[in-house]
């Protein structure tokens, strides 16, 4: 089952705005507060007095000390100071106890009286609660600052930092004769994970969160005036709607996911514990009515499959991402529809246009015949051939304009971030012209303002220069006033024997759900390829968590029902020579129309398209032909190579050198020295019960394991796609190499088919959407109900 330690993570240093005051720790408070706990195990009623027994040596010095929460983690916060000697008092009589009872009850529960009371304090960290002898409404601190509960409010922070930011949820003494207040607590912009990746626009701008923790009274600086606003894509029209106010919020930020979303409208008592967001004491135009909640609003989006919802696919490829989208919401009954398309390549936007004629699909480049976009440069004295160009195109809607788009998917490509590229710009990655169509994508976005954007991408977004590229790509979907979230995904855990991490970054218009990720359905073991930091972005079941997944598949699972091809094979079309032998093979044989539920026509696909491999040179061929068939075989089991006790190859000293007919090495120098000559990869064979490395656009065996287990060849350009999980109804366009290019940069079709029926959901309203994850249907992998085909047993 895919694990990780924890599905949330308690916020780092730079990730959290909310915090108490903060001193120096010291051992004598540690043995204080252990005191303190042994007399509060001894309290046997609500009301009692207590007597702490401090040493007078310990006494002397602990006026000063303070034990508070940190970013880093959030502890009870106790100043441990005389009573007396402290700047702040509670006003008026203590809150009746019957009312405050049932008002905070996890305050006087026997179980708190115990130490045993946990109460969350982030989204992965548990607190133990001070016990409350009694509570009140108003207190003053410094002499003349007056609060009252559910006043936002400063508190002191670290020294030259600005203050944090919180709402007063309780004011309390404890049983330790202390004054406290509960807090929940606002973020700035860069205190959640966009960090300084983008400076909004909007300075008062700050972000309701779930943190909440206790605090001394005393930290509490200064009374604050916070409005929620009304979320809109409109930047100037919100500003100008905004009243005179300390800071505004519009959005909640959550550590899982990363998440921006906008806050339902609050329906538990002040102070409660249950409550989940927060209050503030204005709010304007109606923003809690505007913003849907998941019960206040009739089911919206696509009830019929007539209503068509449009897609725009940028940075499309031959179309995967789309595809994916456009299946898994049909099986919610979402009519998607990918009505536009555009790409640098040609071939595959050849390939796009092949399978959904239903697109306007754009490349770059120029013919006679062709109508695309071309850059200004040498078309300044064509103003008669550009004018009937954007007629004719606005006619035809042949490019979108804004409000013809619902939803716009795409993986900007970034170079500038590839562990192959030696001079990547660390410092500052959108400097790089190889990034820049990321800030391309998300002007595309903020033109055509759809109803939900879906960016992928590798998982360098996060990984280099501390992630500054997705954090950027988050920031501008928020700065655009758009919710967002960020997962990744592994796409063998969703029914592919491959492993391929990828990372999924959500938006959605401040009217629309903001769509979930869904969770795994296939076993698979997570690599340890993400962040520590981003590891709560990765899609999966928390650690704990009891779910039955589906077996992982392996190679066989996949492509044993393929027929047998030499290296030689020039045929785009051959047939079938066996039924499918799994459930895999059943399904990605399946006709578009049954894919989509329909039962007209045939079920399945006749004849099996792109099932051939890049033809080897002939040295390369004589390499493979001898390399050994079995398990693990690689340029290794050659004559000649001598594997040490630490793994790296050497020559044998006894075997002499052997040469193929063309006078070249049998094994290259390259095999010897790939990765300081520790890598098993050159020349090697997989095997029918092994994952995968993740497909790549190259087939060449010179530094990756792509060749068959049982034949002498690479994988076929056919059998990469069913590792990618493309329909074998998919046929590609192009030369033989730019068919494995389109196939190695596709997103994996079963990803993209999971997060289309999350979209639906969302697009309907339907489901609990509560939280950033959903589970889906059983057997989603096989979901159609049609009665289904024999299934030969792989004795392969």
């Amino acid at each position: 089952m895919p694990k990780r330690k924890s599905i949330r993570k308690k916020p780092s240093s730079s990730s959290s705005s909310a915090s108490g005051c903060s001193k120096s720790k010291k051992q004598k408070v540690v043995e204080v507060v252990e005191k303190v706990e042994e007399v509060v195990n001894d309290v046997k009623t609500e009301s009692s007095e207590v007597s702490i027994p401090v040493d007078e040596e310990v006494e002397a010095g602990v006026e000063e000390i303070v034990e508070s929460p940190t970013n880093s983690g959030r502890k009870n916060s106790r100043k441990l100071v005389k009573k007396e000697e402290l700047d702040c008092r509670f006003l008026g009589d203590p809150v009746p106890a019957d009312e405050a009872k049932l008002r905070w009850p996890h305050r006087y529960s026997a179980k708190v009286e115990q130490g045993a009371k946990k109460s969350k304090t982030s989204d992965d960290d548990d607190e133990e609660l001070i016990p409350a002898k009694c509570h009140y409404f108003k207190a003053e601190v410094d002499g003349f600052k007056i609060f009252e509960l559910n006043d936002n409010a400063h508190v002191q922070s670290e020294d030259g930092k600005p203050p944090y930011i919180c709402k007063i949820l309780e004011m309390f003494e404890g049983v330790d004769g202390l004054p406290y207040f509960r807090a929940q607590w606002y973020y700035r912009s860069v205190d959640t994970v966009m960090k300084e990746s983008i400076t909004l626009r909007e300075a008062k701008r700050v972000f309701a969160s779930e943190i909440m923790d206790d605090n001394p009274l005393d930290c509490l600086l200064e009374k604050i005036n916070i409005v929620r606003v009304t979320p809109n894509l409109d930047v100037d029209s919100k500003l100008s709607a905004i009243p005179d106010c300390d800071y505004y919020y519009d959005m909640k930020y959550l550590l899982p996911y990363s998440t921006y979303i906008i806050p339902p409208a609050e329906t538990a008592s002040p102070g409660s514990e249950s409550q989940s967001t927060i209050s503030s004491d204005k709010e304007v135009n109606g923003a809690v009515g505007d913003a849907k909640s998941d019960s206040d609003e009739a089911p919206q989006g696509n009830e019929s499959s007539n209503s068509e919802i449009t897609v725009l696919d940028l940075y499309c490829g031959c179309g995967a991402m789309s595809t994916g989208l456009c299946l898994g919401a049909n099986l919610h009954g979402s009519n998607l529809v990918t009505r536009w398309a555009v790409d640098v390549n040609q071939f595959a936007c050849q390939s796009l246009a092949l399978n959904h004629p239903e697109t306007n699909v754009r490349w770059k480049g120029y013919g006679e015949k062709d109508d695309t976009w071309e850059p200004l440069e040498g078309l300044s004295n064509c103003r008669e051939k550009i004018g009937e160009f954007v007629k004719k195109g606005y006619k035809e809607k042949i490019l979108p304009f804004p409000g013809d788009v619902d939803v716009v998917c795409g993986g900007p490509p970034c170079q500038g971030i590839s562990g192959f590229n030696r001079f990547r710009n660390a410092e500052n990655p959108l400097a790089d012209p190889k990034n820049e169509q990321l800030v391309v994508y998300m002007d595309v976005v903020n033109y055509l303002k759809p109803k939900y954007a879906l960016m992928e991408n590798v998982v360098d977004l996060v990984k280099f220069s501390k992630g500054f590229l997705g954090r950027y790509a988050l920031g501008r979907l928020v700065d655009m006033n758009y919710q967002a979230r960020m997962g990744m995904m592994a796409a063998g855990a969703y029914g592919l024997p491959q492993f391929r991490m990828r990372v999924f970054i959500w938006g959605a218009q401040p009217s629309e759900k903001l769509p979930q990720y869904p969770l795994p359905t296939h076993d698979l073991v997570l690599r340890g390829v993400i962040p520590t930091e981003f590891e709560i972005n990765t899609v999966a079941y928390n650690e704990g968590h009891t779910v039955q997944l589906e077996n992982k598949l392996f190679l066989g699972d996949a492509i044993s029902d393929m027929p047998e091809v030499t290296n030689a094979e020039s045929r785009d079309e051959i047939p079938y020579s066996c039924p499918p032998k799994t459930e895999f093979q059943r399904f990605i044989r399946m006709t578009k129309d049954a894919m989509l539920g329909s039962r007209n026509g045939s079920e399945f696909i006749s004849k099996l398209y792109d099932h051939r491999p890049l033809n080897l040179n002939v040295d390369d061929y004589q390499r493979v032909c001898r390399i050994p068939k079995k398990k693990g075989a690689n340029f290794r089991d050659l004559p000649g190579v001598r594997v040490r006790s630490d793994n790296k190859v050497e020559w044998d000293p006894d075997v002499e050198r052997e040469y193929l007919p063309s006078k070249k090495p049998l094994v290259p120098d390259y095999a010897m020295t790939f990765v300081g000559g520790t890598s098993s990869k050159p020349f090697a064979r997989l095997w029918w019960d092994e994952t995968v490395p993740t497909v790549v656009t190259r087939a060449e065996p010179h530094n990756q394991a792509v060749l068959h287990p049982v034949q002498d060849r690479v994988l076929t350009i056919r059998e990469n796609a069913r590792l990618q999980g493309f329909p074998d109804y998919y046929q590609l366009k192009g030369g033989v190499k730019d068919r494995y290019i389109q196939v190695g940069n596709a997103v994996a079709v079963p990803v993209a088919r999971a997060l289309g029926y999350s979209l639906a959901l969302a697009m309907a309203s339907e489901g609990s959407l509560d939280g950033p994850v959903m589970t889906l249907p059983p057997k989603f992998t096989n979901i159609h109900d049609r009665a289904a085909s024999p299934i030969v047993e792989d004795n392969s």
